[in-house]
């Protein structure tokens, strides 16, 4: 495992932190949720949550995952990719729980947080550490992160793909009785990136008038 944790290769930002931006804090912080078993997820799925990580750096955010495997590893390589951040929230206490106990990945990731707090834990620190959640092909725990961001407002964009996440966050916001007008889905990563970033500047700018 120290041989594993030796072996990273740190990647430094793209803009040198002397260049007189005093605001990097306002970059779009954009959170990737989905299935760390991605066995159910279909052909698309790899290339799609690439994409996804690709979209959200080329689109002047960075990408923030719960430190897992299958699809937001996914996105985290996309993301390092096109030479972005990509930063991770583990459910270990360190980085020997993380890859011992948890059996979770280092790789692709310029970060990781390490909370301490399990996967529930883990969960409301990722969502809450997001201006906005994307949902890929996902599992049991990204209805709960899903149900965090719902339940905060966060702007919320749900790829859809060869799966079934999509359908059954639609049924779930059906039949919840609260309006569901902050969740946007599209197939395409570029176009959901872009939508739900102007949700996101918009929130932003009526923060800024009040």
């Amino acid at each position: 495992m120290n041989d594993q944790i030796k072996k990273q290769n740190h990647i430094n930002y793209e803009d040198s932190l002397e260049n007189g931006d005093k605001h990097g804090h306002l970059k779009l912080k954009l959170g990737v949720s989905g299935a760390a078993e991605t066995g159910h997820c279909g052909l698309d799925a790899l290339d799609k949550a690439k994409e996804l990580g690709k979209e959200i750096i080329r689109q002047g955010g960075i990408l923030i995952t719960g430190a897992t495997t299958g699809f937001p590893l996914w996105a985290a390589m996309g993301a390092k990719e096109e030479k972005g951040i990509s930063l991770g929230l583990s459910p270990a206490v360190d980085a020997r729980d993380h890859v011992e106990g948890y059996r979770l990945p280092l790789d692709y990731m310029d970060l990781i947080i390490y909370t301490g707090f399990g996967f529930p834990g883990r969960d409301l620190l990722f969502t809450r550490s997001c201006e906005a959640l994307f949902i890929g092909c996902g599992r049991i725990g990204t209805i709960h992160e899903f149900t965090i961001a719902f339940e905060e407002g966060k702007p919320i964009g749900v790829l859809e793909g060869s799966w079934t996440m999509d359908e059954q966050i639609r049924d779930m916001i059906e039949k919840s009785d609260r309006p569901g007008d902050r969740v946007i889905f599209d197939p395409d990563p570029k176009t959901l990136v872009k939508k739900v970033i102007a949700m996101i500047e918009k929130d932003r700018a009526d923060l800024n008038n009040k």
